[in-house]
């Protein structure tokens, strides 16, 4: 029989024996057996063979039932804070996520735990009051135990019901959170909490989060119901929890985090560089005086033993910590993205490595290029077969796999699927820059000349080698330079002044040949943007005060075959540019301090912490991956792409001087680069200066419909004078972004001020934005532009070759060859291919724009606020109407026209998996 004690101890005076028939049977054997706090270790050393536990979980289930004493509904007992008669009966529904794919061992664990909870004996659950009990001077509370014996299965067999049932008072008030308590040896993912049976049927608490072991932090979780209170209007029975909570969220900042842990604290970037492997590994440390950056999420790892600034590794496949509810969902895990980009590292690279290492040499000619989606790359490491097989099954690579080899095919890239050549033109060289992967760079040509802001007595003359006159050979219909930037038709990609600094160290390192470049553009009187004129230059020397070269398309074979190397250098400072700064900076690294501060200065019940919930999933999670695997000293980054080891210190002089947080914001943006000018009769308040330009048309109508939502969801929690430089948590929250997430640039007088609700809604209308349309733009169009080589190569290898040097013979004999030597070798296209494919993926579980997970729905019961979200839900698909049939306006050239791809990288929604197109709510991959 069962008998409970007073220190909550179950004893079993039986015996468990398992049988010959793999499942276990009561025994009438004379022995005692004591469960200590339902632990997993007890229950293991029940177990004989591989049986079932299943059996006996009925035979007990009844034996508990004819030995258990009067009991309330269920067999739930309710502990009670206040004295009461009579009361109220009230159920509690605790959903619970189990994994879809489970191991044997944990199959059984699984009936153990349901065992445990069917006693009550598993989790215990406190319900809170918003009032104050005066006889105790604290929130009434009542606790039960969560019970259950078979739990049902809610949509689905991963998710599981049980129920813990009370008596609540007449007089206990209003429910306002509840409390988890989990006695088990392993944590569990909780879903929700509902509760059935108050005025109020049924009270919701979403939760959505992992609960932890008892054996692992004694505390108990604190789950608050979905009604949004600004701090000021907290209940007297949750002000002391809602501060508790960010408490133990913000930490002590000491210690090493453990993978249980959900704290929330910043770092400087010090784990890049692996010092104790190589001394080629080491890397500076980004985020102080000199190198400033934002801040990343702190693990408190040690240092490494070669270097006491740098934080020790953690190597592949170990995880990075991150906070617990930060982690990647199992189906994210086990699918395209996480799954893609994890084995991606350990296994196909490792792979494609293997393969062609040995023989790691050019294209020779561009049917060599085409052969990757025709034929495919055979991979010969058995190791990895069952990985990658399992790995990439999107419709983008395709593996067969035979007797020890893997055929690695690749999907044609979308810019040459329905025109191959068309990367040979220069009018789609151009049209790159406004409706391909980096459409945030050029700028109107405001000035001339060009003039560098770099130090002249270290670079050189300021002034640019494109002059007036070879610009004026290039114009049309004998317009004057001085009329054509009044006309605003010429425009810049200039990246001379981010490059120039580190032009030297990067083209010392192997393989590596870069210029700062600079490129105009004419934009002609039909609406077509067209280069006129690129120049290319170098750090001076002893011998020449100015190394700078410029190139213009001509007629004749050798100045054509020069000008698409020109071209192609261009590109691959713009790849650089496009991966280091706008889409790791200002997108990723600059997110990471908003979502840290957001844990722990909004409570997750305060309005702004549930309008921004949705925008922070999974990015500390990717952005600890990429650290580990991309971005680290030796990674494939710096393996891939221009800059080489010195890669993040290019990021880190990008966010020095051009970094700013008003002008992450899309008008802005477009204001300061001159390709918008101020309009009040305009929506947004700008006109576009070119109207074909996909990126900010498409954008700007992204950017409304966020901006409407944000401001009409602002003026409903702070419609009071005063409420919003009242809120102690909103200004903490700012106030720390500022101060500890980009502390170099905490006195920048453009940050803007937190005063007014119209702050607030630009703030978070900018925050929203970088997070999903912005990310959006620059990321999903990875693999669809930059996987034909030729298009957009990460990194040259050779300078252009001029009269006199060695290798200008070899060119004007085999312009081809010399053109093809230039671009990443086999190795080092094959493996960025594979990287642009796993970074442009949409996971199946990706939840876009507009959109709210089922397992989220319950995030406020504010009706208000779900009619403006739906709302803002039909805009986007409105939006979405408006952008195909843009698309098929033969007038915008850019997006239409004989073979040209539709600009779709802005379309709210998409399917999985690499296609071009959809805005995920957050920087998920």
């Amino acid at each position: 029989m069962f008998t409970v004690s007073p220190s909550n101890h179950l004893y079993l005076q039986k015996d468990l024996v398992s049988s010959r028939r793999g499942f276990f049977a009561v025994s009438g054997a004379r022995s005692k057996f004591r469960v200590r706090k339902a632990r997993d270790s007890r229950c293991r050393s029940l177990f004989g063979g591989n049986g079932s536990v299943g059996p006996v979980i009925s035979s007990l289930k009844k034996t508990v039932e004819a030995a258990s004493p009067s009991k309330k509904r269920d067999g739930n007992e309710s502990k009670i804070s206040s004295s009461f008669s009579g009361g109220i009966e009230v159920r509690a529904m605790i959903k619970i996520r189990k994994k879809m794919k489970e191991k044997l061992t944990e199959k059984i664990d699984d009936q153990w735990e349901y065992f445990i909870n069917g006693i009550g004996q598993g989790i215990l659950i406190r319900l809170i009051s918003e009032e104050i009990d005066p006889e105790t001077n604290s929130a009434r509370s009542i606790e039960s135990s969560v019970k259950g014996w078979l739990p049902k299965p809610v949509n689905g067999v991963h998710v599981l019901d049980y129920a813990a049932n009370f008596t609540v008072p007449r007089d206990f008030g209003s429910l306002g959170a509840v409390l988890i308590t989990n006695l088990h040896a392993k944590e569990f993912y909780l879903l929700e909490v509902v509760v059935h049976g108050l005025d109020v049927d049924p009270i919701y608490f979403p939760a959505n989060t992992w609960i932890h072991s008892r054996n692992d932090n004694s505390d108990s979780r604190i789950i608050f119901r979905n009604h949004a209170y600004l701090p000021s209007q907290t209940p007297p029975g949750l002000r002391d929890l809602r501060s508790k909570d960010l408490s133990s969220i913000r930490g002590n900042g000491r210690g090493e985090m453990k993978p249980y842990d959900r704290i929330y604290d910043y770092d400087v970037y010090n784990d890049l560089g692996n010092p104790d492997k190589s001394k080629d590994l080491a890397r500076p440390v980004l985020g102080v005086e000199n190198r400033p950056y934002p801040r990343r999420c702190r693990t408190g790892r040690p240092p490494s033993s070669s270097d006491p600034l740098t934080e020790r590794r953690i190597e592949k496949p170990h995880p990075v910590y991150v906070p617990r509810d930060e982690t990647f969902e199992e189906i994210k895990q086990n699918t395209f993205s996480a799954g893609r980009l994890k084995a991606l590292v350990h296994n196909l690279v490792p792979s494609i490595a293997a393969t062609l290492s040995k023989s790691d040499i050019s294209f020779k000619c561009f049917s060599e290029i085409d052969k990757l989606y025709i034929d495919g790359v055979v991979l010969n490491d058995e190791n990895h077969q069952e990985n990658s097989q399992k790995l990439f099954l999107s419709n983008i690579m395709k593996q067969v796999v035979n007797a020890g080899q893997t055929l690695l095919k690749y999907e044609i890239p979308a810019v040459i699927k329905s025109d191959r050549f068309s990367w040979l033109r220069d009018n789609e060289f151009a049209r790159q820059t406004l409706a391909g992967v980096n459409p945030v760079n050029i700028e109107c040509l405001r000035e001339f000349p060009i003039r560098s802001k770099l130090d002249p007595n270290v670079y050189g003359p300021p002034e640019s080698a494109i002059t007036k006159e070879l610009i004026e050979k290039e114009l049309y219909n004998g317009m004057s330079l001085e009329q054509a930037i009044e006309e605003k038709r010429l425009f810049v990609l200039d990246y001379h002044d981010i490059l120039l600094p580190f032009i030297k160290k990067i083209n010392a390192l192997p393989g590596r040949k870069v210029y700062a470049s600079r490129t105009v553009f004419f934009y002609s009187q039909t609406g077509i943007l067209r280069p006129i004129a690129i120049e290319l230059t170098l750090p001076p020397t002893p011998y020449s005060k100015t190394n700078k070269h410029v190139y213009t398309h001509g007629h004749d074979a050798t100045t054509h075959w020069i000008w698409k190397l020109a071209k192609a250098h261009v590109c691959s400072v713009d790849a650089g540019i496009h991966q280091l700064v706008n889409h790791w900076l200002r997108t990723h690294a600059s997110m990471e301090p908003y979502i840290i501060a957001t844990h722990r200065q909004l409570s997750s019940m305060h309005p702004i912490y549930k309008l921004l919930h949705p925008h922070m999933r999974y990015t500390l999670e990717i952005n600890a991956l990429a650290r580990q695997n991309l971005i680290n000293g030796g990674g494939i980054i710096e393996a891939s792409f221009l800059g080489g080891k010195y890669s993040m210190e290019l990021s880190s002089a990008a966010y020095k001087n051009m970094w700013r947080f008003d002008m992450e914001a899309l008008p802005a943006d477009l204001i300061r680069r001159g390709m918008a000018v101020e309009d009040p009769a305009m929506p947004n308040g700008v006109r576009l200066v070119i109207e074909d330009y996909p990126y900010a048309a498409d954008g700007l109508l992204v950017w409304s419909a966020i901006k409407e939502w944000v401001e009409s969801y602002v003026e409903h929690f702070y419609s009071e004078p005063n409420s919003v430089t009242n809120d102690v948590e909103l200004q903490a929250w700012w106030s720390e972004i500022k101060n500890k997430g980009h502390p170099e640039k905490r006195n920048e007088p453009w940050w803007p001020k937190l005063s007014t609700k119209e702050d607030l809604s630009g703030i978070l209308t900018t925050m929203i934005w970088v997070a999903s349309g912005q990310h959006a733009a620059i990321n999903f169009g990875q693999y669809p532009f930059g996987s034909y080589v030729p298009n957009r190569p990460t990194l040259m290898r050779r300078l252009i070759p001029q009269e006199g040097d060695p290798d200008y013979e070899n060119f004007i004999a085999n312009p081809q060859r010399s053109f093809l030597s230039s671009l990443p070798t086999k190795l080092q296209a094959t493996k960025v291919m594979a990287v642009q494919d796993t970074l442009s993926t949409h996971s199946p579980d990706e939840e876009y724009l507009g959109q709210v997970n089922q397992i989220h729905s319950h995030w406020i019961d504010d009706k208000r606020v779900l009619g403006l979200f739906t709302k803002f839900s039909s805009r986007l698909e409105e939006i979405e109407e408006i952008i195909n049939s843009r698309n098929k306006d033969a007038r915008l050239k850019n997006r239409s026209g004989a073979g040209v791809p539709p600009y779709e990288l802005l379309l709210p929604t998409s399917g999985p998996g690499v296609t071009g197109r959809g805005i995920p709510n957050s920087i998920s991959i």
